[in-house]
């Protein structure tokens, strides 16, 4: 529907932006002006500690200046409410007091028709529901106890059944007026090419009807009840009110839940949706039997910034995941990603519930990886690069996934990652050569087998080598590694990062390296570049990827090999922090570093003043001694900050356990 100008802007006129914005943030009373229409907060589309979310009363704009994200009333509830523009427009209006217009004729006409189709469908519902509970749905009945589906989810996921045989469906509807051509419009009816009769699409299935936004029944799953029917699902096919590629089941229900947790889940089928849903995993939605198209990627990041895509951990639920993973990268921008987690081989969300029930379920959620881990483990672990033309290849396909993404911000952020784990794998593959003299292959090395404890040894050497012998040694190494654990950290602080100085001559070493690969190799091939960096570049850079591993072996090898790792040396990443406190955490380390260099710069006008007493250094002295003392304050602060947020992390996860 076209709605006139006027008509919006005494809609924008008659509702406060700031009442608007104000459901999903709290103002700055120390920035914001009221009496100028002036208003600031940490906006609510990325995570940020100081508010650079601004919201003009007079203009009736808003627009962040940390994400770029802008807008108008319409465009904030489309953006956080998941709404389209119709409904945003629709939902202002009734908070305004003012009556929607009426549609333009042909806009009328076609909205009648999907009226009218819609109806259709809802008809549909009630009769599969009528026999579902008639004694012709004993058997469908007798299936969803065995499922464990209780009398509350059958009611609000409105359960029906399709009996068997021609033309039930079509007679029960056809004798309340509906047209075959409506039945046929919607996908209810089946018209042979042959010229016989129209038949029902579904015949001794379980119905499960699906919903549109509004909740409105628009098309139908059916399961068969035959032991040996084929297919097992069955979808209604594309309509005019019904489209697979824009459509997820259960996003009607779901959509106000994963606002307010700010999680989705994406399972693969309407059967595993409504088995989260029953346990309380509300904010759950399924795919249609379709790999994931752009409209529906759009759709999930309204709901969450990183939905979870949960699929079955066999070859078919990988597979699936990898396709999604192609369809997902081109389309990847700052802030909205994907996290895959995958249940154990032969098991659906049904199996894990019943198994160990909703807290084995989310056990299973955390677990999830993030899409660019997918990604490299898609392509890694399968490699063979035991000879130049295998790496190269291995390369290439990397490189050509990256550059699939069109975000540039994004697309250079995987690329360094990505490269550094290149770089690594490449490294440990020449590594384990040398050691066992050439040949073999990927399964064999310091790793497994027989050199086993040759690299348990080796790793307890390094334990005792690097021992803490230079000053801020422990911030130096945590800032190292989450250098690269965080790469859009680095990224975007890249400019303070390149000027920082180290005490320890390895962290110099490595972040002198590190700087480079991002500047001047960053258009270099890994293949040509991997052995010229110095083997204990390799030290840390193998520490960010076991504190970022999911390993839990707790043997005392293990012990040894992760003794340094940043998870290690900083337990609260292990309790998935907020954003923004990962980042207050990185830019506190990058502060002390330049306490350190400061403290050294005044160490040097203080020796050069006991040479050479001016008025200029005296000058210089007090400044840098007025900076350090305010810097050191500033560096307890968030500090202490810090460590009041952390204790309330682990408080909160000890009473969520409890």
């Amino acid at each position: 529907m076209r709605f006139d100008q006027l008509f919006l802007d005494d809609i924008r006129n008659r509702v406060s932006l700031t009442d608007v914005v104000g459901r999903r943030v709290t103002w700055d009373r120390r920035k914001s002006q009221p009496g100028k229409g002036d208003y600031w907060a940490c906006c609510p589309f990325h995570s940020e500690k100081s508010p650079s979310f601004h919201v003009d009363e007079r203009r009736n704009r808003y627009k962040c200046f940390g994400c770029g994200e802008s807008g108008d009333h319409f465009k904030f509830l489309m953006e956080t409410e998941g709404l389209s523009f119709p409904e945003a427009v629709e939902e202002l209006a009734g908070v305004a007091g003012i009556a929607m217009p009426a549609p333009d004729p042909q806009a009328a006409k076609r909205a009648a028709k999907r009226n009218s189709l819609t109806d259709v469908c809802e008809m549909a519902a009630r009769y599969f529901r009528h026999v579902f509970q008639s004694a012709d749905g004993r058997a469908a009945q007798e299936y969803v106890q065995r499922r464990g589906l209780s009398a509350e989810t059958l009611k609000e996921f409105q359960f029906g059944f399709a009996p068997s045989g021609r033309d039930n469906l079509k007679k029960a509807l056809m004798a309340k007026d509906v047209t075959e051509t409506e039945l046929i419009e919607v996908g209810l009816l089946i018209k042979p090419e042959d010229g016989r009769p129209s038949y029902d699409r579904f015949r001794n299935r379980l119905m499960i009807p699906i919903h549109d936004d509004r909740g409105r029944a628009v098309a139908f799953g059916g399961r068969t009840m035959d032991p040996d029917g084929q297919p097992k699902y069955l979808n209604s096919p594309e309509t005019p009110v019904f489209h697979k590629g824009t459509m997820l089941f259960n996003a009607h229900r779901a959509r106000q839940p994963a606002y307010e947790s700010g999680q989705a889940i994406v399972v693969e089928g309407y059967m595993d949706a409504i088995a989260l849903w029953q346990v309380g995993i509300k904010a759950t939605v399924a795919s249609l039997g379709t790999a994931f198209t752009e409209d529906q990627i759009m759709r999930l990041w309204k709901f969450a910034d990183e939905p979870v895509v949960c699929f079955d951990g066999d070859v078919a639920g990988i597979s699936a995941a990898h396709r999604a993973v192609d369809r997902i990268l081109p389309v990847l921008t700052s802030g909205k990603s994907f996290q895959f987690a995958f249940l154990p081989d032969g098991q659906d969300p049904d199996d894990v519930i019943n198994a160990g029930g909703t807290a084995a379920m989310y056990g299973e959620i955390e677990k999830a990886l993030p899409l660019s881990e997918v990604v490299w483990r898609r392509e890694s672990e399968q490699a063979r690069i035991d000879t130049p033309e295998r790496k190269a290849a291995l390369e290439k396909a990397v490189e050509d996934l990256v550059g699939t993404i069109k975000d540039e911000r994004v697309q250079k952020r995987y690329r360094m990652d990505l490269r550094l784990k290149l770089s690594n794998l490449f490294y440990e593959e020449s590594r384990r050569n040398r050691g066992k003299g050439g040949g073999g292959g990927r399964d064999e090395g310091w790793r497994g087998g027989n050199k086993k404890q040759g690299a348990d040894d080796e790793w307890a050497s390094r334990a005792r080598v690097e021992a803490p012998d230079t000053p801020s040694y422990g911030v130096e190494r945590s800032f190292c590694t989450m250098c690269l654990m965080y790469p859009e950290l680095f990224d975007r602080h890249f400019e303070r990062i390149s000027q920082l100085t180290y005490s320890n001559e390895l962290h110099s070493m490595f972040m002198t390296a590190l700087v480079r690969i991002a500047t001047d190799l960053a258009e270099g091939a890994v293949t040509q570049i991997y052995n010229k960096l110095d083997e204990r570049f390799y030290q840390i850079l193998q520490e960010a990827i076991v504190s970022a591993s999911s390993e839990s072996d707790s043997s005392k090898a293990s012990t040894l090999r992760r003794w340094d790792a940043l998870t290690n040396r900083l337990q609260v990443l292990k309790e998935d922090p907020p954003e923004d406190f990962v980042e207050m955490l990185f830019l506190n380390y990058a502060d002390m570093l330049e306490l350190r260099m400061l403290e050294q710069e005044l160490e040097h006008e203080t020796r050069a003043m006991e040479q050479d007493l001016t008025e200029e250094s005296w000058g210089r002295f007090q400044a840098l001694t007025q900076d350090l003392a305010r810097r050191r304050e500033d560096c307890l602060h968030d500090e202490q900050e810090l460590a009041e947020r952390a204790a309330k992390m682990r408080s909160s996860k000890g009473s969520v356990l409890a």
